[in-house]
């Protein structure tokens, strides 16, 4: 099958590999043209796990082109998938004005029939704004479809997650539309649920807003938990076990951050206002999560007697999650410039985000290993739980540290192995472990 993917942000970029890499020929168009070149080469712009061996394989294959000609994207393929941007606006919209001017593109150039499919997070009511662009630009009356076809990849797991999709939710008008989506999917062996567009459209939104309260409630518990002496991993765990509720998203830590589950539980908010409807949960969800941050920070600043001048704080951590270098509401940002302002002296440590943070942080200072986030800190405060954090010669980096103190944001380490080793150990949802100090 012919496929153009326009915009090669991670889910147009992952989307448009894994087609090609089911045998289909994909253009992937961007109107970047130093990124082209670049992906062209088989060089990804973004940090994924196994996504640029594939991209060379289906580039030598000639299976995966990129271009920033969009006439040829729309011309030569049989669907277009559009995975543009939809930033959030202040008021918490999604900005369509990137799908406005796809849609619009695709109106000027259709030149026979296509199946228009967004890709995209976009409002309910999207396809039906889209069909009426590629309408209102279209030269003569064109026969076309639209579709709605949501991704539910993960950053740091986006190529296995679309190999071995758990379901592929397919939104369309018409027969033939059904057909040609449910044959592009037959390769992945998932179940297909075939809705309406608004159906699909609002699926995405409600999954995701519904994993973000799971995360919130569970770190409700945290806070709980820190005041009655209880240990919230072991709190989840028995939940969990629970097949009503199930383990995933109940790791209680510094809440969500990334390029979804931020702007898309805003943009749920306002759509369900536009249609008349004030939510309760969603926004508390969203409340939790920001509180979440302010908590930790305090915690730090109450340790030090809200005194941090000069004092060296190490951090392990930057990206929102491993295995991604995606700096978008990432925990990191906030944290840091609140001990910045407090006049702590932050040394970080990423094993892939550190450019990426440095675009973000001001005067970001990085080190370049583990050890140097150690070496004379008064405390290190652990933000991103990369795998390789998870097995740290702990007594060997005490011995680096002006002060043996730690702050755990993902509960990575275990508390009494770092009260052996004689650590201050401040977790999240855990009791605090060394004896009550101040600094």
């Amino acid at each position: 099958m012919n496929i153009t993917v326009i915009g090669t942000g991670y889910v147009g970029l992952v989307s448009g590999v894994v087609f090609s890499e089911m045998g289909n020929n994909v253009l992937c168009i961007d109107i970047d043209k130093e990124k082209v070149e670049a992906m062209s080469k088989g060089i990804s712009p973004i940090y994924e796990p196994g996504l640029e061996n594939m991209m060379k394989k289906n580039i030598e294959l000639d299976r995966l082109r990129f271009s920033t000609d969009i006439q040829e994207g729309v011309q030569t393929s049989e669907v277009i998938f559009i995975a543009v941007g939809t930033p959030p606006k202040e008021n918490g919209e999604a900005d369509l004005r990137f799908v406005h001017q796809v849609a619009a593109d695709i109106g000027k150039y259709i030149n026979e029939y296509k199946l228009v499919v967004t890709k995209s997070t976009v409002p309910v009511g999207t396809g039906q704004y889209i069909k009426q662009i590629i309408k209102d630009n279209a030269s003569k009356v064109m026969d076309f479809d639209i579709g709605s076809n949501p991704e539910f990849l993960r950053e740091g797991s986006a190529i296995d997650d679309t190999l071995n999709m758990e379901r592929a939710i397919i939104g369309v008008e018409s027969s033939k539309a059904s057909e040609i989506l449910n044959e592009l999917h037959k390769p992945f062996n998932t179940e297909i649920v075939e809705t309406n567009i608004e159906t699909a459209e609002m699926i995405k939104y409600a999954a995701n807003a519904f994993l973000a309260t799971k995360i919130s409630f569970i770190n409700e518990m945290a806070n709980v938990c820190e005041r009655v002496g209880a240990d919230v991993t072991q709190v989840a765990r028995g939940m969990g076990l629970d097949q009503r509720i199930g383990g995933a998203f109940l790791q209680a830590g510094l809440g969500y951050g990334g390029s979804c589950f931020p702007k898309d539980t805003s943009a749920l908010i306002h759509i369900s206002k536009k249609a008349g409807y004030d939510m309760k949960i969603v926004p508390s969800a969203e409340e939790v999560n920001y509180l979440q941050r302010i908590n930790f920070i305090n915690k730090i600043t109450e340790t030090f007697k809200n005194n941090l001048e000069g004092k060296k704080i190490g951090v392990l951590g930057l990206a929102f999650k491993p295995n991604t270098d995606d700096m978008r509401d990432a925990p990191s940002i906030e944290i840091i410039h609140a001990l910045n302002e407090k006049g702590a002296n932050v040394v970080a440590f990423d094993p892939v985000a550190g450019e990426q943070a440095k675009k973000v942080i001001k005067d970001l200072n990085l080190a370049d290993s583990v050890d140097e986030v150690f070496e004379e800190a008064e405390a290190v405060v652990v933000i991103t739980d990369w795998e390789e954090f998870k097995n740290l010669d702990i007594q060997r980096k005490g011995k680096l540290m002006n002060q043996k103190i730690i702050f755990d944001g993902r509960n990575m380490l275990d508390p009494q192995d770092m009260e052996n080793h004689g650590f201050y150990y401040v977790s999240v949802g855990r009791p605090v472990v060394g004896g009550k100090k101040e600094y």
